[in-house]
């Protein structure tokens, strides 16, 4: 009697495993199908400051090339504040399905962590897409400071303390740090003033005078630069950037050793599915072989990334590398917001 009873009982859960296997197989092809299918609508790059910045360069740059390596449209959606956790922390809430992306540097995807109480993780809360490029910083001026080389200027600073004003994006942005450490490795103070449009608002000021210095990349500066309504003191490089032969580097200028570059990276929400990361990190790989846009990046002092460098496994690494290196500079100097 009990042996005849189990068979409708052992049918039944080989009928009920039979059909969680199909459906398994199923959601497997139907997600599949999906990533196939992607994209069907707009991706939308967040860059977390303000137009007319280096990021936002670099971002609308890459964004016209990526549509069409994806079969799709890409679009920029800039959203600025607080050294670009705004932004960021938007991207991060996203869906991640691939449509929300986001571009930042070694700011916004590695040292905030250390600066700001952010209520996410830039490490553990994003799927590296792939590093992009990367460039020096020039040390600039107005055109009417009296100095003319960064001997003159670092001279004029200790003559006049805390008088001369320079632009930043907020405390922990890349020109708070970077004047910061120049405020200590020259012995000079100076008074930073944010922006909340980011570098395309500071530049205009600079050019018209109503700040006077600015720590800034070769992607807004060098156009000013050319047309000779700001000064340029320095490259913080070891070589002379080919776009700008006459600009002498920090070594050649007097502040040896004052190196410091910006790199930009892209990246998708955690969670992302894998073959949609895949497809992205294939169409970017596609777009900075890109011709017209490697010479687009090149002719604003973007190093283009070389290709074992665009891994997602290298973008992570180098964030990584970037957060190690800063903290205990930043610890010894209580750069700390609340």
């Amino acid at each position: 009697m009990n042996s005849i009873d189990a068979r409708p009982n052992l049918a039944s859960r080989l009928a009920a495993r039979l059909a969680l296997a199909i459906g398994c197989l199923a959601a497997v092809g139907g997600t599949s199908a999906w990533a196939q299918a992607y994209p069907s609508r707009p991706v939308t790059i967040i860059v977390p400051f303000g137009a007319g910045g280096p990021t936002d360069t670099i971002a609308r740059i890459i964004a016209e090339r990526l549509g069409p390596a994806l079969g799709g449209t890409v679009i920029v959606e800039n959203v600025g504040g607080a050294a670009g956790s705004i932004g960021v922390g938007r991207a991060v809430r996203a869906a991640a399905d691939g449509y929300t992306l986001s571009i930042g540097h070694w700011g916004t995807h590695a040292v905030n962590s250390l600066i700001y109480p952010l209520k996410y993780d830039v490490l553990n809360d994003f799927t590296p897409i792939s590093l992009l490029a990367t460039n020096p910083y020039f040390i600039l001026s107005k055109k009417t400071l009296p100095a003319n080389d960064l001997k003159g200027l670092i001279a004029w600073l200790k003559a006049n303390p805390s008088k001369a004003s320079v632009a930043s994006n907020g405390i922990g942005s890349p020109g708070y740090l970077i004047g910061t450490r120049f405020e200590d490795v020259t012995g000079t103070r100076f008074q930073f003033v944010p922006y909340r449009g980011g570098i395309g608002d500071s530049m205009k000021d600079l050019i018209s005078g109503q700040i006077d210095l600015m720590f800034d990349q070769a992607a807004t500066s060098l156009p000013q630069i050319r047309a000779k309504t700001i000064k340029a003191y320095a490259v913080t490089a070891k070589s002379r950037l080919a776009l700008a032969p006459g600009i002498p580097t920090v070594d050649e200028a007097g502040l040896p050793g004052f190196y410091m570059a910006a790199w930009h990276g892209l990246w998708a929400p955690k969670g992302t599915p894998a073959e949609v990361v895949a497809k992205l990190h294939s169409a970017v790989v596609t777009t900075l072989a890109d011709a017209s846009v490697r010479e687009r990046l090149m002719k604003i002092g973007q190093d283009i990334a070389a290709r074992d460098e665009q891994t997602p496994e290298a973008l992570a690494a180098r964030q990584k590398a970037e957060i190690d290196e800063w903290r205990p500079i930043i610890g010894a100097a209580g750069v700390i917001a609340h």
